[in-house]
């Protein structure tokens, strides 16, 4: 884990790359041959990063729906070796000569795609912004492209993510945003790795920015040994991290260091002089025992009350508080929640928020995505599954995450999304309160508190017979409806919030009139998400002027001109059947231009489920 030292100028990588293609017998009229693999390898490869290709989606999709989709773009995932493995956004600008070099398989080395954005990211290990004319061979530059490689706890480069378009790019937005894409998916690698078995410490410059992304993660043992740090930890503290000792980093004692309060900042004095606010996270690992009936044994905890600090997404919004308040009272009586609201809106964070003001606080909350994980995986990532149970198995088995959840709060965000099959036993498990993973006979019991939450109406699901209806009474035992931002009653107090969460120390400027103005107006077809991540991009932007206009992605002017149509709910449920028509579905497609996210608004429906119906439906 040595700290990486000076990096290169771009002039300097583009020229060493011309250089090592013409060492590979390259001119600028070669053809790129992308030495796709047969299609037996390539299954092998995509099982082979499997996991990896899941993480990078959840952590990407994010950033691609509220900030690039409605930029002419794609975001491409390969491995160590240039090899493409997963893409998510719009190939429409890719000619047909060159739709080998975006399908599964297809390699982006130098050495058979000349100077790009993938190959050159790989060769140099830093992040690269190729544009047009600096690609080597001719053939590749209809295209701009920025890349960052992405790094696992060890610090072996494992694979390349890369942003590429056919129109110009701004260097600076989107290589900040690859970066920052890259940066996310290498702390979800280690927490996947570590959060469950050891001691983990996030710290950065500012207490408002402890949830950023950039923030410093060092993952740690009780004796205070540095088993995994990410790259920000490096440039926070200015040393190799590589067997470091966690009471040489900071002024603490390890035993001072190890009692503090789980989840609560506090500051610590590094041995370099810098002070940082901190968050100490102990180590979740569930202890499982074999038990063949339920013992529940009901604790007597006062639970904590929810203020409106402690939601963040409610500033002062009545309806926000009101549903705070009602939500910690039914959670607290065990009655399941059902969170109704907008993609974007701020439902996951409302969630986490009763989970810490409630007497489970101390105890796991796991977050199911049921619409970000593969239909034929939902089974086994939820009930767990025996080793051997099918092909691509863990040969360790898994426990599942409701499994994990034991003591504590399960949320299932997005059911509306979950397969009919699993809705079944999901059905189960909630009447009976116990597990029986894929491939096993064992029923495992589990005491579990149950928040569910969606973005469309089951109620419709239920009448269409795409969502049982017994298992919409079992989960809807209250349903919170949050608002969507447009119509919040706060909508300054959360600007002001986010860019306090995310903002360096020395970014004191503010925003100018023009912004505040504009973000009044704004119809915030991604909520709060989108909210956040507008400011992130402009605080990347601005450094330490005020943001302006000029700071504000292109995709926040687009949604300001369009004013997100609204459809009528009649016009919606007869759009909706198109999903299951492949005619009407490609018509609607070219009428939206190809744009994923127009059309998803217009069928009202997630652009994660018209996603899979697209796959499904072989686009």
């Amino acid at each position: 884990m040595a700290t990486p030292g000076a990096s290169p100028s771009h002039d300097t990588i583009i020229q060493d790359s011309w250089a090592r293609c013409r060492e590979f017998g390259l001119d600028h009229q070669s053809r790129p041959s992308f030495g796709r693999l047969p299609d037996q390898q390539v299954s092998q490869l995509l099982e082979r990063h499997h996991s990896l290709v899941q993480t990078t989606h959840q952590q990407v999709l994010p950033f691609y729906e509220n900030i690039l989709s409605n930029s002419n773009c794609l975001i491409l995932l390969a491995d160590q070796q240039g090899q493409v493995l997963n893409s998510w956004g719009n190939k429409r600008f890719v000619e047909p000569d060159q739709q080998p070099g975006f399908v599964a398989g297809a390699s982006w080395l130098e050495q058979s795609a000349g100077t790009n954005a993938i190959g050159t990211a790989l060769a140099c290990e830093q992040a690269v912004h190729i544009e047009h004319d600096e690609h080597f061979l001719k053939a590749n530059r209809f295209m701009t492209g920025s890349a960052a490689p992405i790094f696992d706890a060890s610090r072996r480069m494992i694979a390349v993510l890369d942003v590429s378009s056919d129109s110009f790019l701004p260097p600076s937005h989107t290589l900040g945003m690859v970066k920052m894409m890259g940066q996310t998916i290498e702390n979800r690698l280690i927490l996947d790795q570590f959060q469950h078995s050891h001691f983990q410490l996030v710290f950065n410059t500012g207490l408002n920015n402890l949830d950023s992304q950039w923030a410093g993660l060092l993952v740690f043992d009780e004796s205070g040994r540095v088993l995994c740090a990410n790259r920000r930890a490096d440039n926070l503290l200015g040393v190799s991290l590589l067997n470091a000792n966690i009471e040489n980093l900071f002024k603490a004692p390890i035993a001072d260091l190890l009692d503090q309060p789980e989840g609560q900042p506090f500051p610590l004095q590094a041995s370099g002089h810098n002070r940082f606010h901190c968050v100490l996270k102990r180590p979740k690992a569930p202890v499982l025992k074999l038990r063949t009936v339920p013992t529940p044994m009901p604790v007597q905890v006062a639970s904590r009350p929810v203020t409106v600090s402690a939601i963040e997404p409610g500033l002062g919004d009545e309806r926000v508080e009101k549903a705070a308040r009602q939500g910690q009272r039914l959670l607290e009586k065990n009655v399941p929640l059902l969170i109704l609201g907008e993609t974007g809106v701020g439902k996951e964070v409302f969630v986490k928020a009763l989970h810490r003001a409630s007497s489970r606080a101390d105890q796991p909350m796991i977050a199911v995505n049921c619409a970000a994980i593969p239909s034929e995986l939902v089974e086994a990532e939820l009930f767990g599954y025996e080793r051997g149970a099918f092909t691509g198995a863990h040969h360790k088995g898994s426990i599942g995450l409701i499994r994990k959840a034991d003591k504590g709060t399960l949320f299932l965000d997005e059911i509306g999304d979950m397969p009919l099959p699993v809705q079944a036993r999901l059905l189960r498990v909630l009447q009976e309160r116990c597990v029986q993973p894929v491939g096993s006979s064992e029923l495992y019991p589990v005491d579990i508190r149950v928040i569910s939450a969606t973005h469309c109406s089951l109620r419709e699901h239920v009448q269409n017979g795409r969502f049982r209806q017994d298992l919409y009474y079992r989960i809807s035992g209250l349903n919170l409806e949050l608002p969507p931002l447009r119509d919040r009653s706060d909508k300054p107090a959360l600007v002001r919030a986010i860019w306090e969460q995310h903002r360096e120390p020395q970014q004191t400027a503010g925003f100018e009139t023009q912004v505040m103005e504009l973000f009044e107006r704004h119809p915030w077809p991604g909520n709060l998400r989108q909210l956040s991540n507008v400011i992130q991009v402009a605080l990347a932007l601005a450094d330490d002027q005020p943001i302006s206009t000029e700071h504000l992605p292109e995709d926040f002017f687009a949604d300001l001109a369009m004013g997100c149509e609204r459809v009528e709910p009649e016009t919606v449920l007869n759009r909706k059947a198109a999903l299951d028509t492949p005619e009407e579905l490609s018509e609607l497609l070219q009428a939206a231009g190809g744009n994923i996210s127009q059309l998803a608004k217009r069928l009202g429906v997630s652009r994660n489920t018209l996603y899979k119906r697209l796959r499904e439906q072989g686009f």
